[in-house]
């Protein structure tokens, strides 16, 4: 009875079988995936779906997800219940009501309940199965007898016929029913063979989805840190924005106000002249000459003894105006602190990077500021020096990394072969192991001719892509052991990463060669 309810809440509602592949939708209901699919298949003219069983309706067409406990209890319960198949098998005898049959005679090819079992078992010499309607495989094609034997040398079943006489005579036979438990014995072997397979599946999949949880986290972390940091590069550009404008205005108040000042000084000595103007014109009119002469407010000088009318003419001075100067230095030094704050949260250091002249090569030129190296046709006349290279056209860097994150930027002429990379300070200076590349003491990026491939140990790798910009981006996280090459353009691309145990400082390394030239950007 128990098992007759279980077997109703493991039918599908659509097809009224056990569910096969079940999945199920929001709303909590289970189907087969072939009957949903046909379902909502059919539904999609409408444009409306909804559950066969709830009716719940959906706006878009649902998505189903499985179920792998319902679908492992599904199989469990299948192996367990051989008789209850998905076709019926009922009693032969039953015509007025089908009622489902326990056994099958073999000889009678008939199928019984157990109310007509108890009248055929007092029948001799019937052989009763599993209830079945397919009674052809269970017999003998060529001597239509009951198959009772089997012969493992041609792994086929026989009847008692085919044991005595016809090609199998005198095979050595085994009844069905051992035949059945060794091959049943055989099967569980297998069985526990595939476990340990199947177990070890299942735990790589269970480590790749958490992988895959834990990479989707951090992605989300990193989105949430991403905008944060824009927001704070916002509220540091408004800050910067105001103060340059703030020292704009401050610029224009002081000017604007001295020359307002001076406007005020001229205006009061223009009105001062227009007054004395206006009487001299009025004693120009006077004809009477004592009348003229006596007057005392008015004395004619020559231009040279002028009065004073201010002392600066109302010039202002050419040196009055906008200090742009001041007003880009206080942009410059916000947006440096912009970006050295942003380098800080992102716990990346920029060095500076200068080139040690002491370690170039004889064929290879540096530039004044130590920030660029080419190779030259004719070697330069260089002292002697214990650290400087003697067969590769290379040069290292002054300072070594030792510890934390750094990124910095590199760019070539395209031109040639160069190579960019990190090394010990301990390479050697002279013999192929002096050679970036060559020994476990270095490692590079090797650009030449369209072509992208690293350097390490004398192992050579060569990548895929071609370079198509001649910016790149070097990114060394020293106690993680990564070092990165990137491609500058857009969208940046990663060329590739090395990874090692780094147990000495690392300097920078170059190697030009056929008119090549390396500049470190600032």
């Amino acid at each position: 009875m128990a098992s007759a309810e279980l077997r109703d809440e493991l039918d599908c509602s659509i097809c009224l079988s056990l569910y096969t592949d079940p999945v199920s939708l929001r709303c909590g209901h289970f189907f087969c995936r072939s009957c949903i699919v046909s379902a909502l298949d059919a539904q999609e003219a409408a444009g409306v779906y909804s559950c066969p069983d709830c009716r719940a309706q959906y706006p878009e067409r649902p998505t189903l997800e499985k179920n792998r406990k319902l679908r492992n209890i599904v199989e469990r319960f299948s192996s367990t219940q051989p008789e209850m198949e998905e076709t019926r098998i009922f009693c032969t005898y039953c015509i007025k009501s089908p009622v489902p049959a326990v056994r099958s005679c073999l000889h009678c090819e008939n199928s019984l309940c157990g109310k007509h079992l108890t009248a055929h078992n007092k029948t001799a010499d019937h052989i009763l199965t599993e209830p079945t309607d397919s009674f052809g495989h269970k017999k003998c094609s060529l001597h239509k007898k009951v198959l009772e034997y089997y012969c493992p040398q041609d792994a086929v079943c026989l009847c008692a016929s085919c044991c005595l006489v016809g090609e199998h005579r005198g095979h050595q036979v085994e009844l069905l029913d051992e035949a059945s438990e060794t091959k049943k014995k055989k099967l569980r072997e297998y069985l526990d063979e595939l476990n340990p397979q199947k177990a070890e599946i299942q735990t790589r999949v269970q480590n790749l989805q958490d992988r895959k949880r834990k990479i989707q986290e951090k992605a989300s972390d990193k989105r949430k840190n991403v905008s944060k940091i824009f927001m704070d590069i916002k509220n540091r550009l408004e800050i910067a924005e105001k103060k340059a404008l703030s020292e704009v205005s401050r610029q224009e108040e002081k000017i604007v106000s001295q020359i307002s000042h001076l406007i005020k000084k001229l205006e009061t000595e223009e009105d001062k002249l227009s007054r004395k103007m206006h009487h001299v014109e009025e004693m120009c009119r006077v004809t009477d000459p004592i009348t003229l002469l006596q007057e005392r407010d008015i004395t004619v000088c020559s231009q040279g003894d002028e009065e004073d009318t201010g002392g600066d003419g109302g010039e202002v001075s050419s040196e009055e105006d906008l200090d742009e100067v001041l007003i880009s230095l206080t942009l410059h030094r916000s947006m440096r602190d912009i970006v050295t704050n942003v380098t800080s949260e992102l716990g990346v250091h920029v060095p500076d990077i200068l080139l040690d002249v002491e370690t170039a090569h004889r064929l290879v030129k540096i530039s004044e500021d130590l920030k660029m190296v080419i190779h030259l046709r004719e070697k330069q006349e260089r002292p002697e020096s214990s650290g400087r290279f003697v067969n590769y056209s290379q040069v290292l860097s002054r300072c070594g990394l030792s510890s934390g994150r750094h990124y910095w930027e590199v760019e070539w002429n395209q031109i040639g072969e160069c190579d960019i990379g990190l090394s010990y300070p301990s390479i050697e200076r002279e013999g192929e192991q002096s050679g970036i590349g060559y020994s476990d003491k270095s490692w590079c990026l090797v650009l030449h001719d369209g072509e992208c491939k690293v350097w390490h140990n004398s192992e050579e790798l060569p990548l895929s892509m071609k370079p198509t910009c001649p910016t790149l981006g070097v990114f060394l996280d020293y106690e993680a052991g990564r070092l990165s090459f990137y491609e500058l353009c857009d969208p940046i691309r990663h060329l590739h990463t090395f990874t090692a145990s780094f147990t000495e400082p690392l300097h920078v390394l170059f190697y030009v060669h056929f008119g090549a030239s390396v500049t470190i950007r600032s």
